[in-house]
């Protein structure tokens, strides 16, 4: 969706040499601006946290997960997105909760996000319902001043735009021993900063996130775990990611997506301690951008658990 329309503006600006402003070209319409979409990543199956608030404290321990993202590499000013998170649910509770800081760049704009996030779960003999959600505020920035204008003068370019946004979302969890399925709302405020600085908060033109996963114990040592995303928005098609990934001995995962009229990617996971988990995801260009971009996107994962006591949830966490 948001990709697509990306790729065409990097395509056409290239061609025509202006490069430098693509940034405001981008963000500018109507005479007001929205803070960026979603941050977007690969390995998203294995932190559900930033798409559905709903799995905040899904494993009864303190959970860290650092992500960085560096999209279309070699293209100047393609997104670069930078996440840390935190969650914990006591073992005894059904109360979870969570915090997360991130830093979105694309080109001269730039967004840098606080969330908090509370869940709470209905337990039920072999499987439970987590309800969750999340609040947080947005820094958004626009550095108007940095553009090289076609005509020089243009008075919308003399200042630049920074102000803070808030951003709310809710979500809802079901799982078993064996299967699991979300749908979730991360952005319910649709909320704008015109050219003068001011803050416009209006009902969304939400984008809904369904996802799904089944387990599946092909033998004593691979594990198979089928996924996948859809992602809905008024106006646009549906995009879907499906997802297969396999683990060998609960320490060396491989998987595979597709990302519909976007990408293929491949992923590596290493469980190097009970406690400590590294991931890499490269994505593969499958529209015309990649004409412009043959380094592709690259993407890397650390997940710290402070306490590995096991948990007495059925479905493992070590899968999602």
């Amino acid at each position: 969706m948001l990709n697509s329309i990306i790729s065409s503006l990097f395509i056409k600006l290239s061609q025509s040499k202006v490069l430098p402003i693509f940034g405001f070209c981008l963000i500018f319409i109507g005479g007001s601006l929205k803070a960026q979409q979603e941050p977007m990543y690969s390995q998203y199956m294995f932190n559900m946290l930033h798409v559905n608030p709903a799995y905040a404290g899904n494993r009864a321990v303190d959970n860290i997960t650092a992500l960085y993202r560096k999209q279309w590499v070699g293209l100047k000013g393609a997104p670069t997105t930078a996440t840390l998170s935190w969650d914990r649910r006591q073992e005894q509770s059904n109360v979870g909760y969570g915090l997360q800081i991130y830093d979105d760049c694309l080109g001269i704009e730039s967004t840098t996000g606080f969330q908090a996030f509370y869940s709470y779960r209905i337990p039920f003999e072999k499987s439970f319902l987590s309800l969750g959600l999340s609040a947080g505020v947005l820094n958004y920035r626009a550095a108007y001043t940095q553009t090289s204008a076609v005509q020089s003068g243009d008075p919308l370019l003399q200042e630049d735009i920074n102000g803070f946004i808030p951003t709310a979302g809710i979500g809802v969890l079901y799982a078993t021993e064996n299967w699991y399925a979300g749908l979730s709302v991360p952005a319910l405020l649709d909320t704008k900063i015109n050219t003068k600085n001011e803050q416009v908060t209006t009902s969304a033109n939400n984008h809904y996130f369904l996802t799904g996963g089944y387990i599946f114990n092909v033998s004593e040592i691979l594990n198979l775990k089928p996924s996948v995303m859809l992602k809905a928005v008024k106006g646009s098609p549906i995009q879907c990611d499906f997802n297969l990934n396999g683990w060998f001995q609960d320490f060396i995962g491989l998987g595979v997506s597709y990302r519909t009229g976007d990408a293929f990617v491949g992923m590596f996971e290493l469980q190097i301690s009970p406690q400590f988990r590294i991931g890499y995801a490269y994505d593969y260009t499958i529209y015309n951008l990649n004409l412009y971009n043959s380094n592709g996107t690259h993407e890397l994962m650390l997940r710290y658990e402070f306490n590995n006591r096991k948990s007495k949830q059925l479905l493992s966490p070590r899968y999602y």
